[in-house]
C-alpha cells in the first residue's frame, strides 16, 4: 500500500517520533526506504533533461522509482534517455519537447501534463542558458532570450505547480541556482544577475510553502563539466577549471532537497567560495570577477 504524504522531509520527521534515536546504520537504513517510498510510483517533471545536470536528475529520480516527465527541445535526446531509464528502472517517462524562451510554455507546458492525467510531485527547474560576454560584443537578443528561460520560465513553471501542490498539501520543487547567486560576475552580469533571482524567490517560497507540505530547494553548483560552457562563450572552460561531475552535484541537491533545506551549495569549495563573497564588500567581489573571464569577452 502507498502513503502519499506531505514531503521527504516532512516523512522523515514525522517517522522519527519523540525520543527516537537508532544507531548510525538503522539511521540510514530507515532513512533509505523512507526516501524510496516517497519517490516511488510518483511523477517528476524535469526541465532541460536532454543533457548535463537535468538527464543526471532524470537517471537518478529513475533509480528511486519515480516515472519522469522529460523536457527539453532536443526529442531525440529525451528519446534516448527515456528507453534509457525505461529498460534500466522499469519507470514511465513521458517526452515533452518544448520550448521555454517562448511566453506561456510554462503554463502550456503543465497543461498538457494535466492533458495527460498526470499529477506532479517534483518539479525539477534546471532548464537555462549562459552568456559570456563584454558589454560591446553582449548579444541582446541572447540576454533577453536568457532572461525568458532562466526566469520568467522558471517562474511560471514554480508559481503554477506550487499553486497546485499546496492544493494537495504535498510536493516539492528543485530549482538550480548556481556559486554565481551569491555574486555579481563581469563579463556574466546578466546570468549572474538571474541565478541571484532564482535563490531570492526560491528562499521565499521555501519559508512560506513549508508549513503547508511543500519544500522547496535552491541547488547551486559550481563549475560543472556539462554543455554549458560550450554554449555560453566560453568552450572548454569547465574542462580546464576542475569542474565537478554532474552524478555528485545531483545527489548534493537531492539530499538537501531530502532534508528539507532551502539552498545548498554543490562542493566544499564552492561553499568556502560562497561564504568569501559575503564577507567581502560587494565592490571586492565584483572586481575580482572580472579575473574568471578576462581575455573570453
Amino acid at each position: 500500500m502507498e502513503i502519499r504524504v506531505a514531503s521527504l522531509s516532512t516523512r522523515w520527521r514525522a517517522c522519527r517520533g519523540p525520543g527516537y534515536a537508532p544507531g548510525l546504520l538503522a539511521l540510514a537504513n530507515r532513512r533509505f526506504h523512507i526516501v524510496l517510498k516517497a519517490y516511488a510510483g510518483h511523477w517528476g517533471l524535469i526541465t532541460g533533461a536532454s543533457s548535463g545536470i537535468g538527464a543526471e536528475f532524470a537517471r537518478q529520480l529513475a533509480a528511486r522509482g519515480m516515472h519522469c516527465v522529460l523536457v527539453a527541445r532536443r526529442e531525440d535526446r529525451l528519446l534516448s534517455l527515456a528507453r534509457e531509464l525505461t529498460a534500466a528502472h522499469g519507470t514511465r517517462c513521458e517526452i515533452m519537447p518544448a520550448d521555454l524562451s517562448q511566453p506561456h510554455a510554462g503554463r502550456e507546458l503543465l497543461a498538457e501534463v494535466a492533458r495527460r492525467g498526470i499529477e506532479v510531485e517534483l518539479l525539477v527547474n534546471n532548464a537555462g542558458i549562459g552568456m559570456v560576454a563584454a558589454v560591446e560584443k553582449a548579444d541582446v537578443e541572447r540576454a533577453l532570450k536568457l532572461i525568458q528561460i532562466n526566469i520568467a520560465s522558471l517562474t511560471e513553471l514554480t508559481l503554477v505547480a506550487a499553486k497546485q501542490m499546496v492544493g494537495r498539501g504535498h510536493g516539492g520543487i528543485i530549482n538550480i541556482g548556481s556559486l554565481v547567486s551569491f555574486q555579481p560576475v563581469g563579463y556574466m552580469g546578466v546570468y549572474a544577475a538571474s541565478k541571484a533571482y532564482v535563490l531570492h524567490f526560491s528562499e521565499s517560497l521555501w519559508a512560506e510553502l513549508r508549513p503547508r507540505g511543500v519544500t522547496v530547494t535552491t541547488l547551486c553548483p559550481g563549475t560543472t563539466r556539462t554543455e554549458f560552457f560550450d554554449h555560453s562563450g566560453v568552450p572548454g572552460w569547465a574542462e580546464r577549471n576542475r569542474g565537478q561531475d554532474v552524478q555528485s552535484v545531483v545527489r548534493t541537491g537531492l539530499a538537501a532537497f531530502d532534508a528539507g533545506r532551502q539552498y545548498v551549495v554543490s562542493g566544499w569549495v564552492n561553499y568556502l567560495v560562497s561564504l568569501a563573497s559575503r564577507l567581502a564588500t560587494r565592490a571586492t567581489v565584483a572586481k575580482w570577477s572580472m579575473s574568471l573571464f578576462r581575455g573570453h569577452g
